[in-house]
């Protein structure tokens, strides 16, 4: 008896320090794939979502005349307010639409809006100094895989502001339909019987001075042509898109366009130092009509 007690007192030793044994391996296995699962789950967390990127701009201006320092400011602030609202729609819009809803509803929309804003800009300038030229290079914008929104233009990061808001001009703000009289229509949407209708801007224009009247007449029949490519789509994408298709990818990309063509016929017609006409910009919104 005397020699059965360390015997079993051996094994009882051996026993617990194998289930201490398999104790720590379970917990050092455990640590180990916990560990890997916060890697992984780290990383995930840590992957940017596509964003827009669009260029700088003031880093391409000349030197801003006083007078334009203001409506400059206005412009380049309006510019950090599209790039924020497009961000926006970029990311509550996922899964929308088909492989090319992004460029059609959002980056073309864009460009077609920094391209007016840029228009606004270079003419600010052109009243009191050298017009910059080449501006219309920089309304482009591309998807980024960076969350950071590049190409901030007052340093605000991209980030809408109540002040940014309020000094968007009326052209940029919504998409209702223009008022007055209508330009000729083109083809009806398929099976919808619809056309795009546009307020007539040549009978706004009123006294054309002679020195202007051939880049007048050239913008008008832009204009047209603008209407025509709007219908055209619209007849070519019957079920497409989701329930604002219209509006985000046809519509809106033809009130921005109009936008810029009827900034550029003020700037013709004040270039000859005459008084642009004014009220133009609310003959910018197109709408869908009966066919």
């Amino acid at each position: 008896m005397s020699r059965g007690l360390p015997l079993l007192h051996r094994r009882r030793i051996l026993l617990s320090g194998a289930i201490g044994g398999i104790t720590c391996a379970a917990v050092v296995v455990g640590a180990a794939m916990a560990g890997q699962d916060g890697s992984g789950d780290a990383g995930a967390s840590t992957k940017a979502a596509p964003a827009i990127s669009c260029p700088a701009v003031t880093g391409s201006l000349p030197e801003i005349p006083a007078e334009a320092r203001a409506e400059v400011d206005r412009n380049l602030v309006l510019l950090d307010t599209q790039l924020a609202e497009a961000n926006k729609r970029l990311s509550t819009s996922q899964g929308e639409g088909g492989p090319n809803f992004v460029r059609n509803a959002i980056l073309g929309p864009l460009a077609d809006k920094r391209k007016s804003t840029l228009d606004r800009i270079a003419i600010s300038i052109g009243r009191h100094a050298e017009k910059p030229a080449g501006l219309d290079a920089l309304a482009e914008c591309t998807l980024s895989d960076s969350g950071a929104e590049a190409g901030s233009d007052n340093g605000a990061g991209g980030a809408a502001s109540p002040t940014a808001a309020a000094s968007q001009p009326a052209e940029e703000q919504g998409g209702g339909a223009g008022q007055g009289g209508q330009e000729q229509g083109g083809g009806a949407g398929a099976g919808s019987g619809q056309t795009i209708s546009c307020p007539d801007v040549a009978s706004g224009i009123g006294d054309v001075p002679a020195a202007a009247q051939a880049e007048v007449d050239r913008n008008i029949a832009l204009l047209q042509t603008q209407l025509d490519e709007a219908n055209k789509r619209l007849a070519s994408s019957a079920g497409e898109g989701g329930a604002n298709f219209v509006q985000n990818a046809i519509l809106g990309p033809l009130k921005d366009k109009r936008a810029s063509t009827i900034d550029r016929i003020e700037l013709s017609i004040s270039r000859q130092g005459s008084t642009a006409p004014s009220g133009l910009d609310a003959l910018a919104g197109c709408s869908l009509a009966s066919g």
